[in-house]
């Protein structure tokens, strides 16, 4: 067993949120017939802007976006998840799981009896690429669905995180990401989809986002962001984002020391 890569979005230990594998450009077709490429935004670039903007655009200058193999290998799990059960403690030590054995067993156990379960260990695809309007995304399971239009149970995208999550909710990079995959589905299938889901499989839960009329407003408003970006934006004064940032020297940011934040 390995320790949690940092809560939110950590740009090394959860640097996988924003690689490039969703980059796509599409052509559209003026009036006057002549074709045009039209660059999509990444989904992983609007998590970038969600956690900080300015660490975006320093990304977009390096030729290393892709995930650590630490985030892959703890990936991996989220496609064990019956094996993982009945493992002995030994076993769970030796995979990258951010709990302890005991606790791991309960949270798969509890979510073996969620109706989720058949659905998240047989996917109905792996690593889906998704296109929408906007914006296009991997889905790293794509839940089953009906097409028709009354289906009660919708196609679900997920996005399987390589941390650990927050004591409710998700982190706000992968909440965005979750509404910008939810909306490129919706897009490809004409219909409807109401969430997304955050999957953590280091601890063994998921995690729903609803496509509130707030999430909604934050996705535009991060969209705008990311297609606007011409030049580093402001610095952040944010320690906890500053601080395990692998841009920090290109930034240059400085972090404050405890002393300085306690005034002495």
């Amino acid at each position: 067993m390995i320790g949690p890569l940092e809560t939110p979005p950590r740009s090394r230990g959860e640097r996988s949120q924003f690689d490039i594998t969703d980059y796509h450009q599409q052509n559209i077709k003026l009036d006057n017939g002549t074709t045009v490429p039209v660059s999509l935004v990444a989904a992983s670039d609007l998590a970038r802007a969600a956690y900080c903007p300015r660490q975006l655009y320093y990304a977009r200058q390096s030729d290393d976006r892709g995930p650590p193999d630490e985030v892959e290998a703890r990936r991996d799990l989220a496609f064990r998840y019956p094996e993982l059960r009945g493992a002995n403690d030994a076993a769970l030590e030796s995979r990258p799981i951010a709990v302890e054995p005991a606790e791991y067993r309960g949270n798969l156990d509890a979510l073996a009896a969620d109706d989720l379960w058949d659905r998240l260990v047989d996917p109905t695809e792996r690593d889906a690429l998704l296109t929408g309007k906007d914006c296009r995304g991997v889905a790293h399971k794509l839940l089953a669905g009906d097409d028709g239009a009354d289906d009660p149970t919708p196609p679900t995208p997920v996005f399987v995180s390589g941390g650990v999550p927050p004591p409710e909710g998700v982190w706000e990079p992968q909440s965005v990401r979750a509404v910008a995959l939810a909306k490129a589905l919706a897009w490809e299938r004409g219909r409807e989809v109401p969430r997304g889901l955050v999957e953590y499989p280091a601890v063994g839960v998921v995690r729903p986002v609803r496509l509130t009329t707030r999430k909604k407003a934050r996705y535009r408003e991060l969209l705008w962001t990311v297609e606007t970006l011409d030049g580093p934006p402001p610095r952040l004064d944010d320690d906890t984002k500053c601080e395990p940032c692998e841009y920090r020297e290109a930034c240059g940011v400085r972090t404050r020391s405890l002393k300085s934040l306690l005034g002495l």
